[in-house]
Formats: C-alpha cells, sequence, structure tokens
C-alpha cells in the first residue's frame, strides 16, 4: 500500500472516530434531559397574601410604682402583738395594737416593713411599716422627643416583668407630662397596669413597649423574602403554578411577618418555604401552608404500627396450614 492511501485511510478513521464521540456524547445528552425533564415539579409551600396588624413600637424600662403608700414609724416597745408582715389587710382593720392608740388601715394593702439604716441609732428602738395598694401599678418612662408626636394617652403598652419574661402584661398611658425634659431631651409618660392577684412586686423592674400608628397592612411571611441589597424580591406563583420573580418594598416585622407596602395585591400567591428549590418562570406543585401532616401525626403512625401485629419469622408456615391439616386428620381418626 502506497504512504499516500495509508495517511488518508488514517485521516478518515481519526474523523470516523471523531464523528462517534460527537454522537454517542449527542445520544447520552438526549437520552439525560428526556429522562430529567420528566421530573414532577417540586412541592412548595406557599401563602395567599392578607390584612395583618401592625404597629409602631418604643420599648424602654420602669420601676413599677405602687397605687397608694402610707407609712408609720413606730416604738418597739409599744407594740403589744407581733406584726403580720406581707398580709393583705382591708380598709378598716387594725394594723398594729399599741399600747396607748391602734392603727388602722385607711385602704386595702399589705403590710411591709422597712427598717433604718444600720448606722442609725433609732433603729434599735424604732421600725417602719408601710401599707401599700398594689392591685394597680405605676411606672415612670422617658420618651425621647423625637416619638413625643406620636404618644398619646390611651395607648396600648405591654409590659414584661424581669422575673418571668415568658408571661406579658397589658397596661395603658395613663398620663404625660406638659413640657420636654431638657436635661433629658426626653418626654416623661406614666404607665398604668392592673396587677389584682400582685403578681408584680412594687419595685419591679418592668420592660415596657409603647404601641403606636396600629394599622391592618398586607403581611408575608418573613421566611418568603430574597434580600439582594437594598433590594427585597419574592416569588409570585400565578394561575399556572409558575413563579415570577418580583420586587417588593416592605416596612415593619411583626410576630414573624413583614409588612409590604407595595409589589404586591391581597390575595395574591406567593412562595412561603423552599426558596431553594425554586427558579425564576419555573413550575412548581404549590402546597398550601398548614396542609403538611405535623410531624406528632407521623409518630402516632409509626407508633401505630409498631403496637400492631408483628410479622413473625415463621408466618409462612402459618399460611401452610401444616398444623391445621394434622389436626384434622386427628379429629378423622377419632370419628372413624
Amino acid at each position: 500500500m502506497k504512504r499516500s492511501t495509508k495517511v488518508i485511510s488514517v485521516i478518515i478513521l481519526f474523523f470516523m472516530i471523531i464523528a462517534g464521540v460527537v454522537v454517542a456524547r449527542t445520544m447520552i445528552g438526549n437520552h439525560f434531559k428526556k429522562k430529567f425533564s420528566k421530573r414532577s415539579p417540586p412541592g412548595i409551600i406557599v401563602k395567599t397574601v392578607e390584612q395583618k396588624n401592625f404597629q409602631n413600637k418604643i420599648e424602654t424600662f420602669g420601676t413599677a410604682v405602687p397605687l397608694r403608700v402610707q407609712s408609720y414609724n413606730i416604738e418597739k416597745y409599744e407594740i403589744l402583738k407581733p406584726i403580720k408582715f406581707n398580709k393583705k389587710v382591708k380598709a378598716g382593720e387594725v394594723i398594729v395594737k399599741l399600747k396607748n392608740r391602734n392603727i388602722v388601715a385607711p385602704f386595702d394593702g399589705v403590710i411591709g416593713k422597712r427598717n433604718f439604716s444600720d448606722d442609725i441609732k433609732v433603729s434599735e428602738s424604732s421600725l417602719v411599716i408601710n401599707l401599700e395598694d398594689a392591685s394597680t401599678l405605676f411606672v415612670d418612662v422617658d420618651i425621647p422627643e423625637v416619638f413625643a408626636t406620636f404618644i398619646s394617652e390611651g395607648l396600648r403598652v405591654d409590659i414584661k416583668f424581669s422575673g418571668n419574661k415568658e408571661k406579658s402584661y397589658e397596661g395603658v398611658v395613663d398620663s404625660l407630662a406638659s413640657r420636654i425634659d431638657t436635661n433629658k431631651r426626653s418626654l416623661a409618660a406614666r404607665i398604668k397596669l392592673n396587677n389584682p392577684s400582685l403578681e408584680i412586686l412594687p419595685g419591679a423592674l418592668l420592660e415596657v413597649t409603647i404601641k403606636y400608628n396600629e394599622r391592618n397592612s398586607l403581611g408575608i411571611p418573613d421566611t418568603s423574602v430574597i434580600l439582594e441589597g437594598n433590594k427585597v424580591y419574592i416569588y409570585k406563583v400565578d394561575k399556572k403554578n409558575i413563579t415570577k420573580r418580583t420586587e417588593i418594598e416592605i416596612g415593619n416585622r411583626s410576630q414573624g411577618y413583614l409588612e409590604v407596602k407595595s409589589g404586591l395585591n391581597e390575595g395574591d400567591v406567593i412562595v412561603a418555604e423552599g426558596l431553594k428549590k425554586v427558579r425564576p418562570n419555573g413550575k412548581i406543585k404549590p402546597i398550601k401552608d398548614g396542609s403538611k401532616k405535623s410531624k406528632s401525626d407521623l409518630k402516632k403512625k409509626i407508633k401505630s404500627t409498631k403496637n400492631g401485629s408483628k410479622k413473625s419469622k415463621f408466618d409462612w408456615i402459618k399460611k401452610l396450614n401444616i398444623f391445621n391439616k394434622s389436626e384434622s386428620k386427628k379429629k378423622d381418626d377419632k370419628n372413624k
């Protein structure tokens, strides 16, 4: 064979190999494309945009002060009977019996003791008792002057006791000062709190949250937003279950929801959770929020299957009815 024909055959063989590789890659690509294109769209939790209650808040601290306090300075040698401290008394009851007189409660309250300082000699012979009416408490707080125009009497207030932050109490703005304090640059406000069960003791440190500008606005879960710089996006779901990336403007946050100022309308359906599985202009299988089965239901099912009849290794022998047949033969032999 001539040298030129060998070269030509090698070149032809080379191109045939390349063509085979291209065809094989194309076929494999089409195969996997068809395979993955048949996958069903992912199940994504969606939620309908609806009205929620939002408000602005001012958070501060204050000390609880009882409604009424009456103090009595008593000489110890005059006391005839021991005083029962931390006891509730009603108006008209005798608090202390003395040699020359009796001290009568002018209002309902609790008897408390307040000693003088140890460096005062009179503390050895005298004591001071307090009668405190803590059924209503007041909390004096300072509001920064930038919020002064938003505060008014009657606004709702949430109050938490530092000793039990799990429970919240409700109060109101009872009164306001008539001017700004020039030293503190703040407005003095007094909060009123009903305390009929005396759960909060006078002098307790309280966390005060004043609510103002309460309103109804569109709200969405805070798990449904995508933050990119100063912009906020969500995925809106159309009637064909196609997701559209949409920019929105948000406001305040309240109890896991974000206020929507623009970009959405009431009744729109948005992706609430599972943003990583969603792609723009992609199709999803919507799952309404709250329709997913809870873990407790799943655990109940597991328990029910465990408590149910368990399969034994020898169940296949029972199916053969070998023992039943032998027993039936014995019965036949007896009858004969």
